[in-house]
C-alpha cells in the first residue's frame, strides 16, 4: 500500500533542542487518562489534607454595570452624569488563585501580599478572611502604595476602558523582608507554594528575588509553584506555569500577544525548560488545552469544545490552583494537568467575573467531555497532508493503521448524502436574529445588529448537526441574554423550532416536488458518488445506519424519495418529539453494544462535528465530509476546520472518488475496488 504524503508522526517523536536531542512519549489524545465521579471525589478526598499559601499581587475587580437610561446632567458642571445600576467586588490577580483553591476545599491557604491603607485593602482583606483565608502575612504598607484595583465599566454587555490603581506602588524594603519571612514560615508549615507575579512593576528591589531564590534553594524538595509575568527567568527550583508565548519567551523567541504558538514548538521548548530545571512544567495553550511536561516526557491534554459564550479571564489562575492541589496531594502531573484543564473549562462559561470551579463543576465537564483535536490543522489547511493520487486529507496518520476491519458505518444525512436542505442556515440565522431582536429587528442600530449577528452564526457553526430542538434551546437563552424581547413574549424552543420548520420545510417541500414530478433527479440531490459509495459498502456486507438531527418522519421521507433508504439495512434515525430519546450518541453507543464492536469496526461519516466527535468518542474511524451542497462535489473550506477540531482523522470532499476511498477503508488493492 502507498504511503501518504508527508511521513506519518511516529510514536516516539525526537525533538531536536540546539545540541539537546530529546526523545519524548507522546500521550495519544484517544487514550487520556480516565477522570470519572469516582476518581474526582478520591482527587478531592486527597486535596481536602492539603494546606498551600499563596505569594503574589493581590487585588480587587471592582465592575460597576452601567445604565445611563436615568442619568442627569449634572447642575454643577453641566456634565452628564453616569449611572451605575449595580456594582460588586471579588478577588483578583493572586486574589483569584485563593477564591479557586477555596471552592476546591483543602485542609487550609495562607496569604502573603501586600495592600494599602484604603478601603479595597480592607474589602479584599475582608474577602479573602471570607473565603476562609490565613491573612496574618496580609501586610499593610502605610506609604507609597495603594491596593491593587482594577476598575471595569460593564455598559451594555461590553466592558469600557478600565480604571487601574496601584500602577505607582513602590514596594519597601521592609515590606520585603516581611515578605521573605512570611515565605519561609509558608515553605515549613504547607505543602505547596504559590508564587504567583502579574502587576508590572511589583517586584521593586532585584535582593527579593535573591533572597527567594535563597529559600527555595534550601526548601528545594518542597512543591513551589511559579506563574510570574515579568519573571519567569529569575527564579530557580520551582515548577512552572506558564502559556505558550511566555514558554517561547524563555526559550529566546519574541512572540506578539496575539499570536498562538504551534503545538509543536511548544513541545519542543516545553521540554528544554524541563531539561534545564528538572521540574514539572505546565503550559497552557488557551482553547488548544495544557501540555505537562516532567521525566516521562510531554502529556498533551487537548482543550474542550464548548458551545456557549466564553470569557478566558482567570482561567490561568483555575489552573494553577488546581494543578498545584493535585501535585500536592501526590496526583502525577499528567493527572494534574488533566483535573486543571477541566477545571478551567468551568471558569471560562462564566461570564464578566473571573470565576471559580467546584469539585461538582469540575465532575460535570469531566463526566463526558468533547475535546478539540488538532487545533494548529484545524487553522492552517496549508500543512494538510493527503493520501497518494486522491483528494482525501489525512488528519491523524495513526489512523491508516486502523483501517481494513469496517463492519458497521453510520451516516449523517443532510449536506452528507443529501443536499436537499442545502440552504437551512440561511433560514435558521434570520429566524434567530428576529426572535432575539423583536420589535427592534428593523430599528436597532447597524452596530447592535452586526454585533448580535456574528452571536448568531457562531453559534449555528457551533451547533451545525446537532438536532434542531437543541439548537432552539440555545435561542432561547441568547433571546433572554440579550434583553430585546420582554420576557413574558419569550417563546420556548419547541415553538422556536415551528417557526424555524416552516420556513425550512416551505423550501424542502418545493424541491420535494420537483423530485416527485421528475423535474429533477437523484443526482440533482445528493453528493457526488455518495450512492455508488453506499452500494459498494452494501456489496461488502457493511451494515448502515442514517442518524440525522433532521425529525425523523422527514429524514425517512426524504431518504425514500431519494431512492437509497432500502440501504440502510441498520435503520434510520431521526429527532423525536422527545427529543430526549435520540442523539447520534445514542446511537453509536447502542450499535458498538448491540454488536460488541471494536472501535476499528465502525466507521461515521458527516459534514458536522457532533457525528464525528462521537465516532472518535467511541474509538471509531471518523470520516469528515467537508462538501460543498451547492454544487453538490467538491471542497468547503468552512466546514474544514470545526470537523478538524471535532476529531475527524480522515477528511474527504466528496464521493467523486469512492473507489478509491473504497481501496483505503478496506485495504484492498483498486483493481478489486472496481471490480
Amino acid at each position: 500500500m502507498p504511503g501518504i504524503t508527508d511521513s506519518p508522526h511516529p510514536r516516539i517523536e525526537s525533538i531536536i533542542l540546539k545540541h539537546h536531542p530529546i526523545s519524548i512519549l507522546i500521550l495519544n489524545p484517544d487514550q487520556l487518562l480516565l477522570m470519572d465521579q469516582s476518581r474526582i471525589n478520591q482527587i478531592l478526598e486527597k486535596i481536602s489534607t492539603v494546606r498551600v499559601a499563596v505569594y503574589g499581587d493581590f487585588c480587587l475587580d471592582s465592575y460597576w454595570v452601567m445604565d445611563d437610561r436615568t442619568s442627569e446632567v449634572s447642575i454643577e458642571t453641566g456634565l452628564q452624569a453616569q449611572a451605575v445600576a449595580r456594582h460588586y467586588y471579588t478577588p483578583g490577580g493572586a486574589g483569584n488563585v485563593v477564591a479557586n483553591l477555596a471552592a476546591l476545599k483543602p485542609a487550609g491557604i495562607s496569604v502573603i501580599g501586600v495592600v494599602g491603607s484604603d478601603m479595597q485593602g480592607r474589602e479584599l482583606t475582608a474577602q479573602l478572611q471570607q473565603l476562609g483565608a490565613d491573612t496574618r502575612a496580609f501586610l499593610i504598607q502605610e506609604e507609597n502604595f495603594n491596593t491593587y484595583s482594577y476598575l471595569k465599566r460593564l455598559k451594555d454587555g461590553r466592558e469600557e476602558p478600565r480604571i487601574d490603581f496601584g500602577v505607582y506602588n513602590e514596594r519597601s524594603s521592609e515590606t520585603d523582608k516581611q515578605l521573605v519571612a512570611a515565605l519561609e514560615n509558608a515553605l515549613q508549615d504547607c505543602d505547596a507554594l504559590i508564587f504567583n507575579q502579574q502587576v508590572t512593576g511589583s517586584i521593586t528591589n532585584a535582593a527579593f528575588i535573591d533572597d527567594v531564590n535563597q529559600l527555595f534553594d534550601r526548601y528545594r524538595d518542597k512543591i513551589v509553584m511559579l506563574d510570574s509575568r515579568h519573571f519567569n527567568d529569575r527564579f530557580r527550583n520551582t515548577c512552572l506555569k506558564c502559556n505558550d508565548r511566555e514558554i517561547a519567551s524563555l526559550n529566546g523567541l519574541e512572540v506578539l500577544p496575539y499570536e498562538n504558538v504551534p503545538l509543536s514548538d511548544v513541545k519542543g521548548y516545553g521540554a528544554e525548560i524541563f531539561r534545564r530545571y528538572h521540574k514539572p512544567v505546565f503550559v497552557t495553550c488557551g482553547e488548544r488545552g495544557i501540555i505537562a511536561f516532567d521525566e516521562g516526557g510531554y502529556h498533551e491534554l487537548p482543550g474542550i469544545q464548548l458551545k456557549g459564550k466564553l470569557d478566558t479571564v482567570g482561567a490561568g489562575d483555575t489552573a494553577i490552583s488546581a494543578i498545584t492541589l493535585c501535585l500536592a496531594a501526590g496526583l502525577s502531573p499528567a493527572e494534574a494537568a488533566q483535573f486543571g484543564n477541566f477545571a478551567a473549562a468551568v471558569t471560562v462559561q462564566k461570564l464578566y467575573t473571573t470565576g471559580t470551579a467546584t469539585g461538582e463543576e469540575i465532575a460535570n465537564v469531566a463526566k463526558d467531555p468533547d475535546y478539540v483535536y488538532n487545533a494548529d490543522l484545524a487553522e492552517n489547511e496549508r500543512v494538510a497532508t493527503y493520501y497518494p493520487e486522491t483528494e482525501f486529507e489525512i488528519c491523524v496518520p495513526e489512523i491508516l493503521d486502523k483501517l481494513g476491519h469496517i463492519r458497521y458505518a453510520v451516516f449523517d444525512h443532510d449536506g452528507t448524502i443529501s443536499s436537499l436542505r442545502q440552504g437551512w442556515e440561511e433560514i435558521m440565522e434570520p429566524v434567530m436574529m428576529k426572535s432575539i431582536l423583536g420589535d427592534r429587528y428593523d430599528s436597532i442600530d447597524a452596530g447592535t445588529f452586526h454585533k448580535v449577528q456574528a452571536e448568531v452564526k457562531s453559534f449555528i457553526h457551533k451547533t451545525t448537526g446537532i438536532q434542531t430542538i437543541y439548537q432552539m434551546e440555545g435561542l432561547v437563552n441568547l433571546v433572554r441574554e440579550f434583553g430585546f424581547v420582554p420576557e413574558e413574549q419569550i417563546l420556548d424552543k419547541f415553538q422556536y423550532k415551528e417557526i424555524y420548520n416552516d420556513g425550512l420545510m416551505e423550501m424542502v417541500n418545493k424541491r420535494m416536488e420537483k423530485l416527485a414530478k421528475g423535474e429533477l433527479g437523484q443526482e440533482d440531490y445528493t453528493l457526488k458518488g455518495a450512492v455508488a459509495f453506499l452500494q459498494a459498502l452494501k456489496e461488502r456486507g457493511v451494515t448502515m445506519y442514517l442518524a440525522s438531527g433532521t425529525d425523523a418522519d422527514d429524514v425517512k421521507n426524504e431518504a425514500r424519495m431519494l431512492g437509497y433508504a432500502d440501504l440502510f439495512d441498520g435503520g434510520i434515525y431521526g429527532a423525536l418529539r422527545d427529543y430526549t430519546k435520540f442523539s447520534k450518541k445514542m446511537v453509536i453507543e447502542k450499535i458498538i453494544r448491540d454488536n460488541n464492536l471494536q472501535g476499528k469496526e465502525l466507521a461515521v461519516f458527516g459534514d458536522g462535528p457532533d457525528e464525528i466527535r462521537e465516532g472518535r468518542r467511541a474509538g471509531g474511524i471518523s470520516v469528515g465530509i467537508t462538501s460543498d451542497e451547492v454544487q453538490r462535489f467538491g471542497h468547503n473550506p468552512a466546514k474544514r476546520p470545526r470537523l478538524v477540531r471535532a476529531g475527524a482523522q480522515l477528511l474527504i470532499p466528496d464521493f467523486s472518488q469512492h473507489k478509491k476511498l473504497i481501496s483505503l477503508l478496506f485495504q484492498e488493492s483498486e483493481n478489486y475496488a472496481e471490480a
